[in-house]
């Protein structure tokens, strides 16, 4: 449950009344909201309240977030007992032990922690971001991790419990967690486990790339596929068709869903867990990778009081991420959010979020037309499949409301004609659309194997280079190292293509003009294109030449 004294402390700190906090201090509240939740809040600044907080309770307020702490130090407190109670050790002299926390009830276990590390204790209070950060520093061992890990069970679904466990034997489930703490701590987002006639294989995907890890024994291919069947809820004996289903585990304290998808094979059922850990989930705008100037016309745009705001790009380009932080900013008491989403990813405090279902008739189509009798103000459609679904999307932006979806096209000029192909009549995207937003991942060069690379002018100049820039400019790759597993990339950094639509552009929809015609327009308007963004995140030495041709088209029309 919320903390009646954290309200308090917010509404100190004037980011918002504390009347407008009471539904989230009620016994029954639907959600718990603890202090990494506060983060998801669009109202909430975390140095903020840390500052009230010390003020509060007297104690001195160190900003961390960049601070270079040695790893002896850090390492004062076990990772088990910086779960437990949430303190980490900053810094050691003579006298005491500094520890950095984020909640001052930690203060009531002062006695136990001095027990603890054996040495007189000081406290520091620090915000919540800089103390998450910290605590990721900290190199938690798979064996840890295991002793964390929980299936929670889902109060909807069949009772697991009447499939024996024991058939499937402690040695797979031991292999199951282990896979499960292993793609924790890698970052996965994606594991897949793959049948073939000789071996089974299993890989996840890292930054983007899949990476192969020890293959287990193919005897364990038909138990270790039975676990993950059980344990999300799946029908064992069926495995000529596909199927869906949904894991949730706490790991190290944190709720995890993994989306589970079999596939039948020619050697067996293929499976994919998609991991949809919240707390990797970047909510905040200037973090994403817009430009200043691209990150001003967004926001523009999603002010509007009406209107429309696509964002396009294929599978797993970061659509969600761009969508879900605009409602977080959007998320305000006198906003009425509404989501429909295939499936819903990620669970957000104060938004509406409805699962389609196809197999029952709850479409996109279906959904939005429900949403316009809620008394909407921003609606999110997870993506435009069709014509009815167009349509109805259409006609809500043009009636008040603020209408934020996806659709999959290569970048932001082709989403206009995509639209005009479906049917819809350019007098009603002209009067609808405010913009349109294209967007790729690029991996990111890992800053512990960075190296210059040695790349011609004339190579730069191909890639888009203006050649004034190419002959000064030095450029980066990463040589692979322990930290990036060898793979010279470390994260994944989006890209941007921004187009407002602005009057000229809107003239040249109504004239039925091409993609092609839209595109040189938008660039006149100002508009960077895919390749330019991703160009200057290479002179900016953030990714690898190799990265944004890759992620990115020529511009040659």
């Amino acid at each position: 449950m919320f903390r009646k004294e954290f309200a308090t402390i917010i509404s100190k700190t004037g980011m918002i009344p504390l009347k407008d906090l009471r539904p989230l201090l009620l016994e029954d509240a639907p959600n718990i909201v603890g202090e990494f939740s506060l983060l998801s809040f669009s109202f909430f600044d975390d140095i903020k309240f840390a500052k009230q907080l010390s003020e509060e309770y007297k104690l001195p307020y160190i900003e961390l977030r960049k601070a270079k702490i040695p790893k002896n130090i850090l390492e004062g407190i076990s990772k088990t007992n910086v779960i437990k109670y949430r303190s980490i050790a900053v810094q050691r002299t003579v006298k005491a032990v500094s520890i950095a926390i984020y909640d001052p009830s930690i203060l009531n276990l002062q006695k136990e922690l001095q027990t603890l590390i054996q040495a007189p204790v000081e406290f520091i209070l620090t915000d919540i971001t800089s103390w998450k950060r910290l605590f990721e520093k900290l190199q938690i061992s798979i064996d840890e991790i295991l002793q964390t890990i929980k299936v929670l069970s889902n109060d909807n679904d069949k009772d697991e419990k009447t499939i024996k466990e024991e058939d499937i034997g402690e040695d797979v489930i031991a292999y199951v967690n282990r896979i499960f703490a292993d793609s924790y701590l890698k970052k996965a987002s994606d594991v897949h486990f793959e049948p073939y006639e000789k071996k089974f294989r299993v890989r996840y995907r890292i930054d983007g790339s899949l990476v192969e890890i020890d293959p287990p024994p193919k005897l364990m291919m038909l138990p270790v596929l039975s676990r993950l069947k059980i344990m999300a809820q799946l029908d064992i004996a069926e495995r000529r068709k596909p199927q869906d289903g949904r894991i949730k585990m706490l790991i190290n304290g944190q709720s995890i869903d993994y989306r589970v998808s079999s596939l039948p094979t020619i050697f067996g059922e293929k499976i994919v867990m998609r991991i949809l850990d919240s707390s990797n989930l970047q909510l905040d705008m200037t973090a994403l990778g817009f430009e200043e100037k691209q990150l001003v016309h967004f926001k523009e745009a999603i002010y509007r009081p009406y209107g429309m705001c696509l964002v396009t790009g294929p599978t797993g380009s970061g659509k969600t991420t761009t969508l879900y932080s605009a409602i977080s900013e959007l998320n305000k008491i006198d906003t009425n959010i509404s989501t429909a989403e295939d499936p819903v990813e990620y669970n957000m405090e104060g938004i509406n979020q409805v699962n389609v279902r196809k197999d029952i008739g709850l479409t996109f189509a279906a959904a939005l037309k429900s949403f316009l009798r809620q008394d909407p103000d921003v609606i999110l459609v997870g993506e435009i499949r069709d014509l009815e679904a167009g349509e109805i999307a259409i006609e809500a932006a043009l009636t008040g409301h603020l209408v934020l979806s996806t659709l999959h096209t290569n970048d932001a000029p082709s989403t206009v004609t995509r639209l005009l192909n479906m049917g819809i009549e350019p007098f009603l995207v002209t009067g609808a659309l405010n913009v349109v937003v294209a967007q790729r991942l690029c991996r990111k060069i890992c800053q512990h194997c960075r190296v210059e690379e040695n790349i011609s002018v004339e190579e730069l100049v191909t890639c888009g280079f203006a050649r004034a820039t190419a002959e000064k400019i030095k450029v980066y790759k990463g040589t692979g190292c322990e930290h990036c597993g060898g793979t010279g990339y470390k994260g994944r950094v989006a890209i941007y293509e921004v187009m407002p639509i602005t009057p000229a552009i809107r003239d040249l929809i109504i004239r039925g003009a091409s993609a092609d015609e839209i595109k040189k327009q938008a660039i006149k308007d100002g508009m960077k294109t895919l390749r330019m963004a991703a160009l200057t995140k290479v002179a900016k030495g953030e990714t690898t030449i190799y990265e944004a041709t890759i992620n990115s088209a020529s511009d040659k029309l």
